[in-house]
């Protein structure tokens, strides 16, 4: 009986859910590899759906954004 090689971890960019992308595709979409891999992540979430994606900016977070890097004033010559 043959043992199994040991897996190892591979590291991903932080945020990404490789898993879950990869059932979505392959499963939900019912894509083949070589197609999920040829997707661009935009197309990949055309398909998948508008909530597949990160929340729109809205005005409270805006307001956080400007108030963290507000815009510099411009020296009158």
């Amino acid at each position: 009986m043959s043992v199994p090689p040991e897996r190892t971890k591979v590291e991903t960019a932080p945020g990404m859910d490789w898993a879950a992308l990869l059932r979505a595709g392959l499963r939900g979409l019912s894509l083949t590899p070589d197609a999920f891999w040829a997707l661009t992540p935009a197309e990949l979430q055309l398909m998948l759906g508008s909530e597949a994606g990160r929340a729109p900016l809205l005005g409270d977070g805006l307001a956080a954004l400007m108030a963290a890097y507000p815009d510099r004033q411009r020296e009158e010559d």
